[in-house]
Order: C-alpha cells, then sequence, then structure tokens
C-alpha cells in the first residue's frame, strides 16, 4: 500500500471518528468568557508574569477538522497544529492562545525548497524555532503553530493567499471556540476544553499575511493580530502600478506552491497549482479577479479585532506598500491600531528587541488587563542614528501635501525641484543597463537615461510621513514605456540613501485592469504611486528626485521602452511633509534686486552664504558647488 493511498484511508477513518464525536466538544464560546484575569495567571505592572514551567508544558499535535475539500478526494481536509500550552491546563486553568499559521513547515530538503523560483525570505527552521513558545507559555497562554492546506502535514491543496489559506486558519480558530471537531494521530478526540476562545494572531511576512487575512472575515474569538511585514495585497506584493517587481518571476505564485506544498499536495492538487499560475497571469501585469480574491483592504469594515502593525522601512520584500495602504482603510474604519516602523529590512525585530511590547498587546486584548497599551502614542518610528519617535496618530497631524515641480537646471542639479511651476521640458531615453547606484549618483550630471532634481538646499529639518505622488506630463516616442522614479536624500551632492521607489507602467496610467497604447508624440498624463515612508531630511540635505524607465533591479523590463520627454511646468511631486521652522538668521536676508560684492554674507532659508564674486538676483543655493554662493552652514 502506497503512502498516499494509507494517508487518504486515515483520513476517512478520522472522519468518521469526528463525526461521532461531533457536539461533545466543551470549550466555553468566547463572548461567555468573564472579561477579568483567569485564576492563575500573575499579573504585575499591567503584564502577565512567566510563572509557568516550560519544561513541563504539555505538547501536543492535532488534526482539526476543515469545512473544506480543497484537493476534491471527497474527504474533508484536516488541518494539522502543533500546540505547546501550561501543564496547569490539564486541570483549572483556562488559557487564551497565540497562533502563528505558516506554510513554511513542509519538509524538503534545501535543494528542493530552491529549485523552482528563488525566495527572499530566508529557510525556516522546524517547528518551535522562534520566540512565541519561550515567552508566551510561561506567561499563560497556548501557543500553536499551524500547518496551512497542501503544507507540513496537513491536507489539501495551497492556494497562495486565496481562500483556502484562510479557511485553514479559521478552522483552527473554531476548534479552539468549540465550533469544529479536532482528533490527535491516534484517531481519539482532541477538545480544547482548556481555551478561553480568545485568539491573537502573531506573524512575519507569509505568516502575518495569514493573520491579516483571517482578520478581514471578522470570525469570532480573533481578537488581535500582529503581522509582522506581512502582505495585504498580493497584487502589490508581486507587481507595482501595471508593471512586475523584477524580485519575482511571471508564474511566481505558482512556483510557491511546487516549493512548499507537501508531497501529497503535489501529487493531488496539480490542476489547482496550475489554475494559480494562469490566474496570476491571466491579465498579465494588470490587475484582474485573480488578485481582487487576494486582497484583504477591500472588507476591512468586517474586521473586529485590534490590529497592532510592525513593518521594516527598508523592506524590499514586502515592500512598505503593504502596511501603508492597510494602514489607510485602518484609519477609514477607526479600526483600534498601533504600528511600529523599524529601521531594518524582512524582519522580526522582535527577535533581538524587546518583546514587551507585543506582550503587554497580548495581554491587554486577550486578557483584559487594563495596562494602558491604547492610551499610549498610536505611532513608533526607529530612525536610521537608532532614534525613536512616536506620535499620538499617524500621519502626525502636522503633515501638509507639499508641491515640488520639476523644474531647469538649478540647485546643483541637472533639474530643479520648486514651488512654483515653470515652463520647459526634459528628455531621457530609457536604459535598463543602468544600475540604480550608478542611476542616483552625482544628480549634477546631465545623463541620457535618466532626470534628476534636486530641491535647494534644506533650512531645516522635512519629515516625510506617508506616499509620495508623483504627477508626470509626458510625452513617448514608443507605444509603451514604464515611469520609474526614485525619491533620494541628498547630501553635499551624494546619495544618503534612496528613500522610496514607484513605478507605472504608462499604459496603466488610466487603469490597472486595462492597459491602453501611447500615441507617440501625444501628451499624456501619468500619476507614479512611491511606497509610503516615514523619513527625515535633516537641514542642510536636500530632497532629490531621479525618474528613468526600465529600471532592471526594480520591474521588469519593457522592451519597447525609448524616449520620453517630460513637461516641467505642468509635472509635480507632491510629498506628506512636516517643515521645522527655520531658524532665525542675524545677517541680513538676501535680497533679488540688492547687488552683492565679493565677502558679502547674507542669510537665506535658514543658511548663511558668503558671496565670492559681484553677484545680483542669483538666489543662494541655487548656484552649485562652484558658484558665486559659498555655503557657509545654518544659521
Amino acid at each position: 500500500m502506497s503512502a498516499h493511498t494509507r494517508r487518504r484511508r486515515w483520513a476517512i477513518a478520522l472522519a468518521a471518528v469526528l463525526a461521532s464525536t461531533a457536539g461533545t466538544v466543551g470549550v466555553a464560546p468566547a463572548e461567555a468568557v468573564a472579561a477579568r484575569t483567569p485564576p492563575g495567571l500573575v499579573v504585575a505592572d499591567g503584564a502577565t508574569q512567566p510563572v509557568f514551567s516550560m519544561a513541563e508544558a504539555i505538547r501536543e499535535t492535532v488534526h482539526v477538522r476543515s469545512d473544506m475539500d480543497s484537493d476534491g478526494d471527497g474527504v474533508l481536509d484536516t488541518i494539522t497544529a502543533l500546540v505547546i500550552r501550561p501543564e496547569e491546563t490539564n486541570s483549572a486553568l483556562k488559557v487564551a492562545s497565540i497562533v502563528k499559521a505558516s506554510p513554511y513547515w513542509t519538509v524538503q530538503s534545501a535543494a528542493a525548497r530552491r529549485s523552482t523560483v528563488t525566495d527572499p525570505i530566508a529557510d525556516p527552521a522546524t517547528h518551535w524555532s522562534g520566540w512565541l513558545d519561550e515567552y508566551f507559555v510561561p506567561r499563560g497562554y497556548a501557543v500553536l503553530e499551524v500547518e496551512i492546506a497542501g503544507t507540513g502535514t496537513s491536507e489539501g491543496c495551497l492556494s497562495v493567499g486565496g481562500a483556502e489559506d484562510q479557511r485553514s486558519v479559521t478552522a483552527v480558530i473554531d476548534w479552539l471556540n468549540g465550533r469544529t471537531t479536532a482528533a490527535y494521530g491516534d484517531g481519539s478526540p482532541a477538545v480544547a476544553s482548556w481555551s478561553t476562545g480568545s485568539i491573537g494572531m502573531y506573524g512575519v511576512s507569509y505568516d502575518g499575511t495569514l493573520a491579516t487575512q483571517v482578520a478581514e472575515t471578522g470570525i469570532d474569538g480573533l481578537k488581535t493580530i500582529v503581522p509582522v511585514g506581512a502582505i495585504s495585497s498580493w497584487y502589490d506584493y508581486t507587481r507595482a502600478q501595471g508593471i512586475g517587481y523584477r524580485s519575482w518571476p511571471v508564474r511566481y505564485m505558482q512556483g510557491f506552491t511546487t516549493r512548499w506544498g507537501n508531497a501529497g499536495s503535489r501529487l493531488d492538487c496539480v490542476a489547482q497549482y496550475q489554475g494559480v499560475g494562469d490566474g496570476e497571469t491571466q491579465a498579465g501585469w494588470d490587475h484582474g479577479p485573480f488578485f481582487v480574491a487576494r486582497d484583504y483592504r477591500d472588507d476591512v469594515d468586517q474586521v473586529t479585532a485590534s490590529v497592532f502593525l510592525v513593518h521594516g522601512q527598508q523592506d524590499d520584500n514586502v515592500k512598505t506598500t503593504q502596511w501603508g495602504r492597510y494602514w489607510d482603510q485602518l484609519v477609514a474604519h477607526d479600526v483600534p491600531r498601533r504600528v511600529y516602523l523599524h529601521d531594518a529590512a524582512h524582519v522580526d525585530p522582535f527577535y533581538s528587541e524587546p518583546r514587551d511590547p507585543v506582550g503587554r498587546w497580548m495581554d491587554h486584548w486577550l486578557y483584559d488587563i487594563d495596562n494602558g497599551v491604547m492610551d499610549e502614542p498610536q505611532a513608533t518610528v526607529a530612525r536610521p542614528d537608532g532614534t525613536r519617535v512616536t506620535e499620538a496618530a499617524w500621519p502626525p497631524s502636522t503633515t501638509t501635501d507639499t508641491s515640488l515641480y520639476l523644474g531647469p537646471a538649478g540647485n546643483g542639479a541637472a533639474g530643479s525641484l520648486t514651488a512654483t511651476p515653470v515652463s520647459g521640458s526634459q528628455q531621457f531615453t530609457s536604459s535598463g543597463a543602468v544600475a540604480e547606484t550608478t542611476m542616483v549618483s552625482s544628480p549634477g550630471t546631465a545623463e541620457s537615461y535618466r532626470l534628476a532634481y534636486l530641491s535647494p538646499t534644506l533650512p531645516s529639518a522635512h519629515r516625510l510621513s506617508g506616499a509620495t505622488r508623483v504627477e508626470l506630463a509626458f510625452t513617448s516616442a514608443t507605444t509603451s514605456t514604464p515611469l520609474t522614479v526614485l525619491l533620494v536624500h541628498y547630501t553635499g551632492g551624494s546619495s544618503t540613501r534612496v528613500v522610496a521607489r514607484g513605478s507605472l507602467d504608462a499604459r496603466n496610467r488610466d487603469s490597472l485592469t486595462t492597459a491602453t497604447p501611447l500615441t507617440p508624440g501625444q501628451r499624456h498624463v501619468g500619476t507614479v504611486l512611491l511606497e509610503p515612508k516615514d523619513y527625515l531630511f535633516p537641514a542642510g540635505s536636500q530632497i532629490g528626485l531621479i525618474i528613468t524607465g526600465n529600471l532592471n533591479e526594480f520591474i521588469h523590463p519593457d522592451p519597447q521602452a525609448g524616449q520620453v520627454t517630460v513637461a516641467l511646468g505642468a509635472s509635480r511631486a507632491v510629498l506628506p511633509l512636516t517643515v521645522t521652522p527655520a531658524p532665525a538668521c542675524a545677517d541680513p536676508a538676501w535680497n533679488p534686486t540688492s547687488i552683492y560684492s565679493g565677502s558679502d554674507v547674507v542669510s537665506h532659508n535658514g543658511r548663511r552664504w558668503r558671496a565670492q564674486w559681484w553677484t545680483q538676483n542669483q538666489e543662494p543655493g541655487t548656484t552649485g558647488q562652484f558658484g558665486v554662493w559659498v555655503d557657509l552652514g545654518p544659521c
């Protein structure tokens, strides 16, 4: 008898056992749980204390009956969940649960996992290799690691963001609330009589994505989620505005099923996995029904759980678009929320940082501990220098949309950013062969493959809080081209950091679902949406924009891309900024009608300037490194 046949026969037998035990589960529904700390837990300073033995904790594996037959074999799929809970739960103690669901526990060799598609997410370790169990079980929680359908030892088909992923997790939440049944490996009933029915979900990357997806269902019992570096839209994960990110192959999501689906699903779900690839490519890089079903922002009005978002501002895997656009919906629907923006990439910051912010959040929402977490600042932002700022709300109330228009050469660059529109045009010819580091270097040098624009030297700090949009009026020599924009922090003419990126397939300028070819030589208007960030441009630095077409490190190249002409006065960047008032200056303010001679000192935009020779109507900060005005620093 093959292993596959044995698995099927075991499932049929288990289904009979589960049916016979239906209605015997004795878990109190979540709404019946008293809003107080369960007896046996110890709380001090508003936080549960680690008083339960990890060594004596109960470890068990249960197989939960779901409500789906995703592989079409006539048997409802069972979902595997590994559980660790305090030993005291075998007697009177009832506890809340922390659930981490994941596709990453399939047992394969590293070579097999890498054979189809390269994924920047590191290969996961075995079960219980994270920090959740060690932190929460001693504090009086159960921790569950759930293998979603088609992965690990769970039955069914992996759907890569589809309904089967979500229903895998809701089955476990139902079990914890007495709404479905489960069995141990020997077929005996597994009853969660120790569960209060209150659940919090935590996860990084795909694991956090599952938390976001499940919260959209409004399922009873899910009280809070903590998605870390998580996806809220699979379209925005794999694509910009009508064009694919270079990180992911054309059929990336189908490749994911081959990499992470278990042996049974790779045998039973061939058609389903082919359907994933067909769905993601049905509309090319455009938006379509496949991605509508994998958008978790459109039903935020159904979310009843609180949300604690965590995201890295240098995350180029799950880009900050994922948390930023989700946050906008949480604000719009007044979902209880918090956000922590760290300055690293695609990582869980709590591996190296104190975990108590997560612990206190769970204590409040799962045990109703009045510890004041909802009275604390809503947002925490870690800066590159290690400092942190907190805000009562995000974006800060001082944030104002600020328009900077594309202008002609000046400010030490091939182009300038000005407060008022000016006439003129500039052009570039797309070249995907140029690396990003080259693209942003030497902004004062005109290059055929890009346009570069710099603001005047900032007299005071400018804080970006949100998503920049760049409105471009342009003509194209071809019927198709990407429009790619980089927002760059420059210091002394050198790039300090690429702050945000964005790209638009110009054919999708009016719709993400329908591409309309460009008419060569005719003016069109398109808006490039950059990734939301919270970033500080300090006094003395400059805000820069780089505009190009193909950027092969960022997007899949468009072979038709050619020459593009940008109309300056009709094009602008709109940045959500908080501008710190410039310091007062003792030197006389620069006046465009005054005449200045060598060694004259003036103040302008919060900085001191010395003339090197006779000048009139030449604005300090616009004459470049070798111009008439020498920058003496801030006032």
